[in-house]
């Protein structure tokens, strides 16, 4: 059976419209996927500082990556579909997705670095990105950096296609949001 990673950053829980979008998507998933979701709300994960990224240092140096310390990283490496969901938030996404992101990019595991430079090694054969925005960022694309970071990031650890699923203009005037929404998440499916 193949694995489906789901990170959850929907911040606003089941009020979210990203949340609807991902239920949405996983309704629409084959069965051949066994899906794991990962709540980051509910994870307690902190920023890389002081000793806490200190003793991540030391444990990457002596290669002790079957440390419990990187099984976020481990799962990601393993899955062969990897979801991310949350909203747009601060011209990309909400800090607590980056700071998974850096819990996960970990050197031998996620990704690696040698001679031909830095390559993936993560097995995922797709990355999909549902996110919610309130604004429209189609004149004005430089303002929108959470896709384009996670574009990047699917390249970094070797994950095949990438695609991004939003929801646009949910907050402008004139717009209904509700039909917006609902056309998101037939495309999500």
């Amino acid at each position: 059976m193949k694995q489906a990673l789901f990170v959850d950053c929907c911040i606003r829980g089941e009020q979210s419209g990203t949340r609807k979008m991902a239920d949405a998507f996983f309704a629409a998933l084959p069965d051949a996927y066994e899906v794991t979701r990962l709540d980051l709300m509910q994870e307690g994960l902190g920023p890389l500082v002081g000793e806490y990224f200190w003793e991540r240092e030391r444990l990457i140096q002596s290669g002790e990556l079957s440390h419990d310390r990187f099984r976020y990283a481990r799962q990601l490496a393993r899955a062969d579909l990897v979801v991310f969901a949350a909203p747009f938030w601060d011209l990309g996404f909400p800090a607590l997705l980056k700071i998974y992101i850096e819990q996960v990019s970990v050197d031998g595991i996620t990704f690696g670095c040698d001679a031909r430079g830095l390559h993936g090694l993560c097995r995922a054969e797709h990355c999909v990105f549902l996110t919610t925005r309130g604004g429209c960022y189609k004149a004005q694309p430089e303002l929108e950096q959470g896709s384009r970071y996670l574009d990047a990031l699917h390249t970094f650890f070797g994950f095949g296609d990438y695609t991004c699923v939003a929801a646009d203009g949910l907050d402008s005037e004139g717009v209904d949001a509700s039909a917006v929404l609902e056309k998101a998440c037939r495309q999500a499916q």
